[in-house]
């Protein structure tokens, strides 16, 4: 888009002066009317200097307008009374003045009368010819000087005509995670050499582990926020369950990470608030409204849950609560269905209740609603896992001390390895009570049916960096399409499934492409799983349509006939062929076989376009191709040696990903969830003019709150975000909404919706809470200039970017920016 720019600044004499230049005046009127101007204001006084950009956007056909807040400080000689100047500037332009001059007047500056600085603060900023003034507020606001310079200075922008440098060579999460693994198993490996082991559990031997005993480990969880803790507690209770009751470990680690089944077979609690209400209410005797107001006071029904429980007397002591027990009631509330399936819920809810103590109350209560919130991770669960089983052998204390740490050590990277291969502890568990370690692998590998989690690709933003990283290395470039990641099996008899990235089972969704399988299929190709991308096609013109026009597809209960977007399968790897697993082969034979068991059927299945060239001419052209044709941009794969084989839920740097953005702005987009929004005004009156973002840090369980969006909409997109969302409205926010203390929206969801976003940059943020703690003590990240992309309706909210990998983007961001450029960012919020 053209920019103009701005600046405005206070001078010494606090006279505001004002400049304007315009860029690209001599387009024509359809540039102009997509126009966006950037407004840089700067303020100056004889203590400091601030600055900060904003994006000024069309609001209508005939305006566009801008509202912009910025805070100054002038310092006193008293250091708890400082004055915040903020200034507020409302500017319009009507279309036929967008190229005339602006005018505007400030009003007076009112200063703390106690403050020993008071300059005169009456200013006035002119230019001919403008329709509206630009009018200006100030407000006196008084804070910590030193935590609003803060606010203002301390995050850096990012230099759109600069490199991006390459991530860091190590994923910091994974580095985290590796260490704790050694700490933990040196601290095993120390504990059994010395005889001490694990203490004696609150049941015996064959008899059902009891609720009480993993509520128990919840608690002790809940209460720390220390990882290696955390893995402890876990350990620990495991190895009782596998002395003890090893046929109840399955359902303890479902109940764990608060599943019911593999991922894929789609059974799901996620019980309505209103439901659970009832369920308490008419299991404890408490009247429905008093249940309404300690909810909206504690914002956890599980706490209400146990505290109606607590209260509630009782003539006879029910019988206690075992896991199989809990775990097949809740298997069975997930499977009904039907007119009568509310009132049945209830019923097997309010059962359960009767029968819970103490804390028993509140864990089922979060898991029936979907959301333990105890701060325990599934790849935590995945390492506490492996090391019990090892440390459950007969044998243990009879290895030494180094030996019992490198087994623990080994014991978890192999079972996180098969995990990401075999997602289902249906089979894994099994496997590791009957067998070992060593033997895992060969007995849990890649099966058609199950789905894989998806290699992904680390983003990057300028083609020298594809060089850089592949230097002496053989790859190729891929066309990178704009549709659904799609993963396609048939099993040795026949059966075929498609599964989306988040293994959704799709294959509902595309009856078409179920159908038309055995086109595309050699007759020597028995078994196989496919890695592709979904696309919408134009049959007529032969060319690829945009996602927006694949996400109108239903989703469920579709029939051929009445399908209206036409898809076209690109297939780009080849997994699994004739009963052998190809995740350990390079892509070059990968990519060999896939076209020798594959045929192309025009406008239904095609091989990903691709180019094999080191030279970056060559790639630009091709990028630029891959733009003209429709698409997002390149995939640049590893082809030869150990690094080129697929690495399943890893985002690998063997892949990188350029599109045309990541040219300018931040690298990657982003995916968010939508938790609020902002009553429209103006022309968005009638819908939510703006909404409340927020990344999900799966450790601690919670949505961190990371910026307010309002532009990238269109009015359909308005509509219908507006038609969706309001299904989700909640009375309050959810306690585990991680939030700041202004910025709060007039409506709140509940977290459902993830929306795919891109932004100019990251900022540390005061008001703002994505990874706090992270990169700032108390502060979080947030996003500058963000707008919305598209809906991701293959992803759940858990899956949406965690505040780990916002922090990672931020230190990406910062070291380009240190290195390459000294401007200063400002994190700044619009209203809608």
């Amino acid at each position: 888009m053209s920019l103009r720019q701005s600046r405005l600044s206070f001078g010494p004499k606090s006279a505001l002066v004002a400049s304007a230049s315009k860029e690209g005046s001599k387009t024509d009127k359809a540039t102009s009317e997509k126009k966006e101007t950037s407004l840089v204001a700067e303020i100056t006084s004889t203590s400091a200097t601030t600055t900060a950009d904003v994006t000024m956007e069309e609001d209508d056909e005939s305006s566009f307008k801008i509202k912009k807040r910025t805070r100054r400080v002038i310092d006193t000689d008293d250091e708890d009374e400082p004055i915040a100047l903020a200034v507020e500037a409302e500017i319009s332009l009507t279309q036929e003045h967008r190229e005339e001059e602006l005018t505007a007047t400030t009003k007076k500056l009112k200063l703390d009368p106690t403050s020993p600085q008071k300059p005169k603060a009456s200013s006035t900023i002119t230019k001919e010819k403008t329709k509206e003034n630009v009018q200006e507020t100030v407000k006196e606001v008084k804070e910590k000087a030193k935590a609003v310079v803060e606010d203002v200075v301390e995050t850096h922008s990012v230099s759109e005509d600069k490199e991006f440098e390459e991530a860091e060579k190590e994923d910091e999460e994974q580095e985290k995670e590796a260490v704790e693994i050694k700490q933990a198993a040196a601290k095993w490996a120390d504990m059994f050499s010395k005889s001490a082991g694990v203490e004696s559990a609150s049941w015996k031997k064959g008899e059902p582990v009891p609720y009480a005993a993993l509520c128990q480990t919840f608690e002790l969880i809940e209460d720390t926020t220390k990882r290696l803790q955390i893995l402890d507690y876990l350990v620990k209770f495991l190895i009782q369950v596998i002395k003890l009751s090893p046929e109840s470990l399955l359902t303890v680690i479902y109940l764990s990470i608060n599943k019911l089944c593999p991922e894929y077979e789609g059974l799901e609690l996620g019980i309505g608030e209103s439901l659970l209400m009832k369920a308490i209410a008419e299991s404890t005797g408490r009247e429905m409204k008093k249940i309404k107001e300690s909810y909206a006071e504690i914002g956890d029904l599980g706490v209400v849950a146990m505290n109606s429980r607590s209260n509630q007397p009782t003539m006879f002591k029910p019988k206690a609560l075992t896991i199989p027990h809990v775990f097949k009631t809740l298997k069975d509330i997930a499977s009904l269905s039907g007119n009568s399936s509310q009132k049945q819920k209830v019923d097997k809810i309010k059962v359960l209740l009767v029968s819970c103590r103490n804390k028993e109350a509140k864990y089922l209560m979060r898991s029936l609603e979907g959301k333990l919130r105890i701060g325990l991770a599934e790849r935590t669960v995945v390492v506490a896992l492996a090391q019990a089983i090892v440390l459950s052998r007969p044998d243990i204390k009879k290895l030494s001390k180094e030996k019992l740490q490198t087994e623990l050590e080994e014991a978890a990277s192999v079972v996180k390895s098969v995990y990401s291969e075999l997602p289902c502890y249906d089979m894994i568990v099994p496997a590791l009570l009957s067998g070992d370690i060593e033997g895992l692998q060969k007995a849990c590998k890649l099966t058609p049916g199950i789905p894989l989690k998806p290699m992904l690709a680390h983003p990057t933003k300028a083609l020298t960096d594809i060089l850089d990283r592949f230097e002496n290395i053989a790859f190729t470039c891929e066309y990178k399409y704009d549709g659904e990641r799609a993963q396609i099996h048939k099993l040795e008899e026949g059966s075929t499934m498609i599964y989306s990235r988040n293994s959704e089972n799709m294959s509902a969704k595309y009856p078409d492409v179920m159908e038309r399988l055995y086109k595309f299929a050699k007759p020597d190709t028995n078994s196989f799983v496919l890695d592709c991308e979904a696309v919408a096609w134009d049959r007529e013109q032969k060319c690829i349509l945009p996602f927006q026009v694949l996400s109108t597809r239903k989703r469920k209960d579709v029939k051929e006939e009445d399908i209206k977007v036409q898809v076209c399968i690109f297939a780009f790897d080849l997994l699994y062929l004739n009963g052998e697993s190809l995740l350990r082969e390079p892509l070059a034979k990968r990519r060999q076989l896939l076209l020798e068991h594959f045929l192309e059927v025009d406008g239904e299945f095609a091989f990903a376009k691709s180019m094999n060239s080191t030279h970056i001419e060559d790639i630009q052209t091709f990028l630029d191709q891959s733009v003209a044709d429709n698409c997002e941009g390149l995939m640049v794969k590893t082809m030869d040696g150990t690094e080129a084989s697929y690495e399943p839920s890893k985002r690998s740097r063997n892949w990188l990903k350029v599109k045309k953005d990541y040219l300018a702005g931040v690298g990657d987009s982003i995916d968010l969830v939508v938790i609020g929004a902002y009553i429209g005004r103006g022309k968005r009156t009638g819908v939510y003019g703006g909404y409340l973002l927020a990344c999900y840090d799966p450790e601690r369980e919670e949505y961190q709150s990371i910026c307010k969006i309002g532009t990238g909409f269109s009015e359909q997109d308005l509509e219908d975000h507006h038609k969706e969302l309001k299904e989700h409205v909640i009375p309050e926010p959810k306690s585990y909404y991680v939030l700041g203390e202004s910025n709060k929206p007039d409506v709140w969801f509940a977290p459902v919706k993830v929306w795919e976003i891109k932004c100019a940059d990251l900022s540390v943020s005061p008001v703002y809470k994505a990874a706090v703690g992270i990169v700032d003590s108390t502060k979080g990240i947030s996003l500058r200039f963000p707008r919305f992309i598209r809906i991701r309706d293959d992803k759940a909210p858990e899956n949406a970017t965690s505040s780990e990998q916002i922090a990672e983007m931020y230190n990406d961001q910062k070291l380009n920016t240190v290195k390459n450029d000294t401007s200063m960012g400002v994190d700044m919020d619009f209203d809608y």
